[in-house]
């Protein structure tokens, strides 16, 4: 019984007289169990019996079991195994053999079992940290007892380990399937719709057991993956999605499949999933680690057996503090700082801190790259200026520069670049630093080129010496204490494209007048010390929030547009 448990296969052959044997049925009840509990990959072969006579209990091995129940009883335990055993068994695809060449079928088995044997479980992680209970919450959301076709996804933004768990979930069930297949990182083999023929080829080759497929087409493609798969069990994984035609070509409906099939499906886009007739309930959210998950990742990276080095608690909570939970994060961090002393671990945090790391990054920014112009403006936005603040007050201010803000926010929550919580809108932090870091690199060195100004030193720098451009696009400064800075009085005049002014605890002892662009849409400054002054022609401005401020005139040529201002705080 031990061998059974050991093994990877098992091959049972059924003879005339394999029933009167108690040992063999217990082997083969066994068997069955392990086929149930550890996945063991069972072939029955049918020599000289009919598959019906071992599931049903007929002829020899009818006769065997009214011996056996003679013997221990017709409601023991024991022969309700055995019988249980044999239908489970006979009723699986093999092997039937009466008069045929002997020589060609034990050609035809072991050539079977090597194709078993090869089918490899994936590598998933070098420490692969808190994977276990989540692929069990995905294995019950698979319902893997059910008949039915099913799609489901893994749904989170870069970074987070989709892949990694999509790979342990595969290993958990493939053995389970006729055929399987891990189709990973589809969004970069499929930039262009041609290379989605390659996909279809690989997905049949894998499937069915390493045969060639010559695909012409996409179309084509599609046709044959409905008709060599709509009778077999498979298990398809679709790793990193991001096209609706990806889904259309691989995987585009459910009736392609035979019964008991399993896709799984991982993407950064929610919208994707629900626009190809997934359930919200069949979309699994992978969030950051807990912290003590966390701590064991980071852990687990930075400090190696070998590696004696002490490092001070408060450096590794400022590491797992920047890394935010995100495992992409955790690992390339702690691999970075693994075997470095204390004072090279403040300055790489300290460098962390001001700029992120290159690899992170250029995963996180994919998700920036696939968005549309107006996406990319209110992400900037939100990542610069407006994290965690109310989600309607976002929304006014960037509705009066007219961006359609609410499809715009819905597609960035779909695609986990934002959240939005408890009436606010927030992001992981990194994400954050990501999209900071995209307004840095417009001019790395002059702020004065730059689209959004949120830092105090480069505000400072840029409005007290009347050094704006029009490349400035919005100016938010929320100082968390009340400090006097200088403005220039022409400090706006070449911002011909700022379109908000946001000035929060800044005190300036200029009394003004300061002239502010025409194309200034949200001006918000509490305890403003001077009157605003527009060139002629200002009909843009829809938000003035100025409360506590010194306002007692308001000019004639200010007047035009104040019917569409929403709100006006004075």
């Amino acid at each position: 019984m031990k061998a059974i448990e050991e093994s990877q296969v098992a091959i049972i052959v059924f003879s005339e007289d394999y029933a009167s044997s108690p040992w063999c049925l217990e082997e083969v009840a066994k068997i069955m169990e392990c086929k149930i509990q550890k996945d063991l990959i069972v072939l029955p072969v049918f020599y000289k019996v009919e598959p019906r006579e071992v599931r049903r209990g007929r002829e020899s091995y009818g006769r065997a079991m009214v011996k056996h129940e003679s013997k221990f009883g017709k409601e023991s335990e024991k022969v309700r195994r055995w019988k249980e055993a044999l239908f489970d068994a006979g009723s699986l695809s093999g092997w039937h053999l009466n008069d045929g060449d002997e020589a060609k079928l034990i050609l035809s088995i072991v050539k079977e079992i090597s194709r078993q044997l090869d089918r490899t479980p994936l590598h998933v992680a070098k420490y692969p940290v808190g994977i276990n209970p989540r692929v069990e919450k995905m294995v019950s959301m698979l319902n893997l007892e059910s008949d039915d076709v099913l799609m489901i996804g893994l749904w989170g933004p870069g970074g987070m380990g989709k892949t990694t768990y999509a790979k342990a979930l595969y290993n958990a069930i493939f053995r389970k399937f006729e055929g399987s297949c891990f189709l990973a990182n589809v969004r970069e083999a499929s930039k262009d719709s041609k290379d989605l023929v390659p996909l279809q080829e690989k997905l049949l080759s894998k499937i069915l057991w390493g045969k060639t497929f010559t695909v012409f087409n996409v179309d084509g493609g599609i046709n044959l993956i409905q008709y060599r798969l709509c009778h077999k069990k498979v298990l398809l994984v679709l790793d990193d999605v991001n096209d609706i035609k990806q889904l259309n070509a691989l995987a585009g409906d459910c009736e392609w499949f035979g019964k008991g099939s399993r896709i799984i499906i991982t993407t950064r886009d929610n919208h994707l999933l629900t626009s190809h007739g997934i359930d919200k309930d069949q979309i699994y959210e992978v969030k950051i680690l807990e912290h003590c998950e966390a701590f064991e990742l980071f852990n687990k990276h930075a400090f190696l057996r070998s590696n004696k080095i002490a490092i001070r608690r408060d450096l590794v909570d400022s590491a797992l503090e920047y890394a935010n939970g995100l495992p992409l994060a955790l690992e390339v961090l702690g691999s970075f700082l693994c075997g470095r002393r204390e004072h090279e671990w403040r300055s790489a945090l300290n460098k962390l801190a001001k700029s992120p790391d290159k690899t992170i990054n250029d995963v996180l920014k994919l998700s920036y790259d696939a968005l549309e112009d107006y996406q990319k403006e209110i992400f900037l936005d939100i990542a610069c200026f407006f994290k965690g603040r109310y989600t309607e007050d976002i929304r006014k201010i960037l509705d009066s520069c007219d961006f359609e803000t609410t499809i715009g926010v819905q597609v960035l929550v779909e695609k986990s670049l934002i959240t939005e919580e408890y009436g606010k809108l927030q992001m992981h932090d990194l994400i954050q630093l990501m999209g900071m870091n995209i307004v840095k690199q417009e001019c790395r060195d002059d702020p004065r080129r730059r689209s959004r100004l949120w830092l105090c030193d480069d505000v400072r720098d840029v409005l007290s010496g009347d050094m704006g451009t029009d490349v400035v696009k919005a100016i938010v400064l929320d100082l968390p204490e009340p400090e006097e800075i200088d403005i220039d009085p022409n400090a706006f005049t070449n911002m011909r494209r700022l379109r908000v002014l946001i000035m929060i605890n800044v005190h300036i002892s200029l009394q003004g007048p300061i002239c502010l662009p025409n194309e200034l849409r949200w001006f918000e400054w509490p305890e403003c010390p001077w009157s605003p002054q527009f060139s002629s022609g200002q009909k843009k401005l829809v938000g003035l929030d100025l409360p506590r401020s010194n306002i007692q005139v308001v000019r004639e040529q200010f007047k035009e547009c104040l019917s569409k201002l929403d709100p006006l705080f004075l």
